[in-house]
């Protein structure tokens, strides 16, 4: 039965975003992580590969120190380290800057991957653009996926409406977007997730002012 060829790619489920600097604020984090737990079980169920990536930084970084309490993936993640595929250090925000993702995803036939983890404002959809000259299909999953609040000089928003901003953005043109358990169905039947465009979005956008 012909379908996409999947990978699961955690992205960053480390202690920062839960005991460091950077707590998710939504979805509540919590419920993102059991999401992203549910995620890898259908993962294995289909004997989908799982990636886990990990953010790594020199030992005096305020944030992802390499060996530090918060630089080590959440125990629910870090059950899973020994069944994964194969595993990542980054240093920058997208999963494909200087790292062998995108040869290993070609090695193993892989033309879809699918996106959980954090944060949603920096290393989703940074990796979500970055698959795009790559010829790289995308999904993400908005329930086990998470934002920050945001403040600087440029303005404030708060985590829900960053996530639901760029789930919104990443669905335009990224990204499909959709739930754990959707996707879960989508993986048994090897089904395809659809996205929306840009121009559609942008259309259904005015008929909603």
């Amino acid at each position: 039965m012909s379908g996409p060829r999947r990978a699961l790619i955690v992205i960053d489920a480390q202690q920062e975003y839960f005991d460091g600097l950077l707590p998710i604020q939504f979805p509540e984090r919590d419920d993102s992580i059991a999401n992203i737990q549910k995620a890898i079980d259908a993962a294995q169920n289909t004997d989908t590969p799982i990636v886990l990536v990990q953010h790594e930084l020199p030992t005096e970084a305020p944030v992802f120190a390499t060996g530090s309490s918060t630089w080590q993936n959440h125990p629910t993640i870090a059950a899973y380290e020994d069944a994964a595929a194969k595993r990542i250090s980054k240093q920058f925000s997208s999963i494909f800057a200087d790292t062998d993702l995108e040869t290993w995803l070609r090695e193993q036939d892989i033309d879809t991957i699918t996106l959980a983890g954090y944060m949603t404002n920096n290393c989703v959809i940074a990796s979500a653009a970055a698959a795009e000259p790559l010829g790289v299909i995308v999904e993400v999953l908005s329930d086990a996926t998470g934002a920050i609040d945001l403040a600087n000089d440029a303005g404030t928003a708060p985590a829900r409406q960053v996530h639901e901003t760029l789930m919104a953005l990443l669905h335009s043109n990224w990204a499909a977007v959709t739930d754990t358990a959707n996707w879960t169905t989508a993986l048994s039947t090897r089904a395809t997730l659809t996205k929306s465009d840009l121009v559609t979005s942008a259309t259904q956008g005015r008929s909603t002012r």
